[in-house]
């Protein structure tokens, strides 16, 4: 099985060939990180929740910018969760009862490894590859596309749910 590299250098020759057009595919993505709430970086992929450490004593949270990321803690096991909401990065401050720091990280929020992205002009479609592609939606896609694409999973989960009642 040929990994996401070859495949991407394989798309890219392929659209240099002037019969295809305009489409043009790119492969996004970052490698997950064990994370702890006082390192310097935590790397969350966009709609997906991580689990993060955060020092003994935190009793609040404190995240840059909530449209980045959002971070909720838990409180039994000194653990937080934190969900990329949109690409960027944002900091997180970890503070004690006393209102005291520490902790502090950069929460970077990155395209997940899974996804292809195809360009068509200025219209954009992303796809869920595990392993095949199949239409999602994400920050970035054309309107239309977005449309459509929610429209059968809002279809789909009617069909789910006709059963259960």
């Amino acid at each position: 099985m040929k990994s996401w590299s070859s495949l991407y250098v394989a798309l890219s020759r392929l659209l240099a060939l002037p019969r295809l057009g305009c489409a043009f595919i790119m492969m996004l993505g970052g490698a997950g990180l064990a994370a702890h709430a006082n390192e310097k970086s935590i790397l969350v992929e966009l709609d997906y929740a991580r689990v993060v450490k955060i020092p003994p004593g935190a009793q609040t949270l404190v995240i840059g910018n909530p449209l980045i990321a959002d971070v909720t803690m838990l409180r039994n096991n000194q653990l937080m969760v934190i969900t990329g909401k949109s690409f960027g990065t944002t900091n997180l401050i970890v503070l004690d009862a006393a209102g005291t720091q520490v902790g502090e990280s950069m929460i970077t929020v990155a395209h997940p490894n899974d996804k292809l992205v195809v360009y068509r002009g200025p219209h954009r479609e992303s796809y869920a590859c595990n392993p095949d592609c199949m239409a999602a939606v994400d920050l970035g896609d054309d309107h239309a596309y977005m449309g459509e694409t929610i429209g059968q999973i809002k279809m789909h989960e009617s069909t789910l749910t006709i059963g259960k009642h």
